[in-house]
């Protein structure tokens, strides 16, 4: 006995045996609940669940303690807490890609693909008008963005892992202070500097600055944690042959990391493809196709600066249509992230 509570376990080996105390447990928690409720003032279906949960987690102890040991008990517990935690997260993820695609899908249309709003009223029919100049402002914000800041970024990465000058920790502060710059910020100082400043007006481009900023942290950090992966040996060999620092890092550490950047290059896309508060306050947004060369200098819409105008104005339809089509494109740049993040088999 003392052998088998002392071997070490896995959180998922979960055998016929925990099922059975689990489920005898889970029944033993519903029915106390139901009697506690049934004698005291105590109502409602969420209390009922946080109770007869609590009282679940307490039984789980109790039988594992009784039937091995008191380890075995605070296992249990704690199985029980990841397997909730997870649930609980896949929960709301699928709550999240299920609202929009209930209330937007029948939107999404060809037609909604292919036409804009330009000349068509709030009150016309779904049917008429759609989103492509939405998501054409979209690709070109958030390429115009990438382009900007994935070289700075990965340059960043290089000067903290690689070279690790007198001001990496400096700019390590910095780096991740800007994590956590609210995204209005980053509009605001893109309008009280290009637009204001320099009286640039409203345009794509503004609204390109704006997300690079806040897509440049993500890469940054992304980039050196990738970068740290890279096997030293490959350096001291690199240095070994005489290579200087500048080769070994250019042709040796980054094609190594080059799976791992392309991956925090999707997650920095990802990052910023929703963000409505920058876009406010830089791209104002237009009814007609504005491509990545008109909108260096005019007015340009995106799908997030879409949704948003499509509410104010009541024209919910439209609204839940752009946001499925940017939740559909938000979950492909992740999904290709996990792809290109798992290692090529050889």
């Amino acid at each position: 006995m003392t052998n088998v509570a002392l071997a070490p376990r896995k959180l998922r080996s979960f055998g016929k045996t925990e099922i059975v105390h689990a489920l005898a447990t889970l029944v033993s928690a519903i029915a106390v609940t139901a009697v506690i409720f049934a004698i005291t003032p105590f109502s409602g279906t969420l209390g009922f669940v946080v109770v007869a949960y609590c009282l679940f987690l307490v039984g789980t102890y109790i039988v594992g303690r009784v039937t091995v040991n008191r380890n075995v008990g605070a296992d249990r517990v704690a199985t029980v807490l990841m397997h909730t935690a997870a649930f609980v997260v896949l929960g709301v993820l699928a709550l999240i890609v299920y609202l929009p695609l209930s209330k937007g899908l029948k939107t999404v249309r060809p037609g909604f693909l292919t036409n804009t709003l330009d000349g068509i009223d709030p009150s016309a029919p779904v049917s008429e008008g759609g989103a492509l100049h939405a998501i054409v402002g979209t690709l070109s914000q958030v390429g115009i963005a990438t382009l900007v800041s994935v070289p700075f970024g990965i340059l960043t990465a290089v000067y903290l892992n690689e070279i690790k000058g007198r001001f990496a920790p400096i700019v390590r502060v910095l780096v991740d202070a800007m994590s956590g710059i609210p995204s209005i910020v980053a509009g605001l100082f893109i309008y009280a500097i290009w637009i204001v400043g320099l009286n640039a007006g409203y345009s794509g481009l503004a609204a390109s600055l704006a997300l690079g900023i806040l897509m440049l942290p993500t890469v940054a950090r992304t980039s050196e944690e990738m970068l740290k992966l890279v096997n030293p040996s490959l350096r001291e060999a690199s240095l070994a042959l005489g290579s200087p620092e500048w080769r070994t890092v250019l042709q040796v550490v980054l094609p190594t990391a080059r799976t791992g950047l392309i991956t925090a290059t999707i997650l920095g896309i990802a990052r910023v493809a929703g963000e409505t508060a920058p876009l406010i306050m830089t791209s104002f947004g237009s009814d007609g196709v504005v491509g990545p060369v008109q909108g260096l200098s005019n007015p340009q819409t995106s799908l997030p600066l879409f949704v948003y105008q499509r509410f104010l104005q009541g024209d919910t339809s439209r609204a839940w249509g752009a946001a499925v089509v940017l939740v559909v494109i938000v979950v492909l740049l992740f999904a290709a992230a996990r792809i290109l993040s798992k290692p090529r088999s050889r």
